[in-house]
């Protein structure tokens, strides 16, 4: 399968509830992140998280779909063709 380079952004809105369980996803799907970068928007109660991603859609939608499936985390993605 074709592999695509992309960008995941993350918003959470209850960070104390889900670091946790979103820290193992992510390491989980250590494999295809290229790199991570974490801002704390501590002004507006959120965390905002942006992945660079190189997987195939499979992958890349496992990734999206545990994160979204998460309580009071966002998710979105845009991919390479």
């Amino acid at each position: 399968m074709e592999r695509r380079i992309g960008v995941i952004g993350i918003v959470i809105e209850n960070r104390e509830e889900v670091s946790d369980k979103l820290n193992k996803i992510l390491s989980d799907h250590g494999d295809i992140i290229v790199g991570r970068m974490g801002i704390p928007y501590k002004e507006r109660g959120l965390c905002v998280i942006s992945l660079i991603v190189d997987g195939t859609t499979d992958e890349i939608g496992a990734l999206t779909g545990k994160l979204g499936s998460l309580p009071g985390v966002k998710v979105k993605s845009a991919l390479t063709k």
